[in-house]
């Protein structure tokens, strides 16, 4: 089998082309035509979306059917949102005691492959994980990226907003969980993670990835600490940075920031040539750790 191929086998103008069109700022046609510039022999464009798009089974870390592991999909209402949110239940197969919990938010893509293995490694910490899927509206994840890419735009993100609150909501009433939670989300899902700290005044911790931050005008409402991580060469997001980094320290809202050299944006998904293993490794460790003190007490 071929080695898996990495960020530093693409040139980076052609990885930001491609985060151009993960973020519908460009469609598959203006992805194609201006990565053809980018072809050699024996790889087209076409063939070099192909490699740059995700490999769920290459990713896979903790299997669907772990004995360790139960798993089920609940519907979760949501009376502010679209009514109700389907999503993805990860726990401990052991029945005994009850356990902190943590939303599980995903990329611009919905519940897929990717964030389900997610959360299955998040409750194999011991946590009851939660996953919601902002596509069940509209079906839930197609079971295909484009597919999905195409629908995240026809969401009503206010709607959409409402129900990972009612999510939250949810999770922490559960008769297994502490009713301590936290969130960590990715891409999109990063976006939300920092949302959720300005409206969940007892949430205990939220570690966005990559994600858009937080209005300014919001922060004061942020109550629990914040574990950031930032991909070094994510010019996109990494340009909110200074400015909300100025509104939590007006605020005195607790964060800590890590800027991972040399990554992309989305280097923790393994499912990409874009995931970096070295700082998957260390943001993942830094987030049970961040998990672990501000949950379990």
């Amino acid at each position: 089998m071929p080695p898996r191929l990495t960020a530093r086998d693409f040139d980076q103008e052609l990885l930001i082309l491609f985060d151009a069109y993960v973020h519908g700022n460009l469609d598959r046609r203006g992805f194609l035509d201006q990565a053809q510039r980018f072809a050699r022999a024996g790889i087209t464009a076409a063939g070099l979306l192909a490699a740059l798009s995700p490999d769920f089974a290459a990713g896979q870390q903790v299997q669907p059917d772990d004995a360790r592991l139960k798993t089920e999909w609940m519907t979760v209402l949501s009376p502010a949102g679209y009514g109700q949110v389907r999503g993805y239940l990860a726990r401990s197969a052991s029945a005994a005691g009850k356990r902190a919990g943590v939303l599980v938010i995903h990329e611009n893509r919905g519940l897929n492959p990717h964030i389900e293995d997610i959360a299955r490694r998040v409750a194999l910490e011991n946590f009851v994980a939660f996953a919601p899927d902002a596509l069940a509206p509209l079906g839930g994840y197609p079971g295909n990226e484009d597919k999905a890419r195409e629908l995240f735009p026809k969401l009503d993100q206010a709607k959409t907003r409402e129900d990972f609150v009612a999510a939250a909501q949810y999770l922490k009433n559960r008769p297994d969980c502490t009713g301590r939670i936290g969130v960590v989300g990715f891409c999109y899902g990063g976006g939300i993670a920092n949302l959720l700290a300005t409206r969940l005044s007892d949430l205990g911790a939220a570690v966005p990835f990559y994600g858009s931050q937080a209005r300014s005008e919001d922060v004061p409402k942020i109550k629990a600490p914040l574990l950031i991580h930032y991909a070094e060469n994510d010019e996109r997001i990494n340009a909110g940075w200074p400015a909300y980094e100025a509104a939590l320290k007006a605020a005195n809202v607790r964060y800590t920031m890590h800027m991972y050299p040399g990554t992309q944006h989305g280097f923790n998904n393994d499912t990409t040539p874009r995931y970096d293993p070295a700082a998957a490794k260390l943001a993942w460790q830094r987030t049970i750790e961040f998990f672990n003190t501000h949950l379990r007490g």
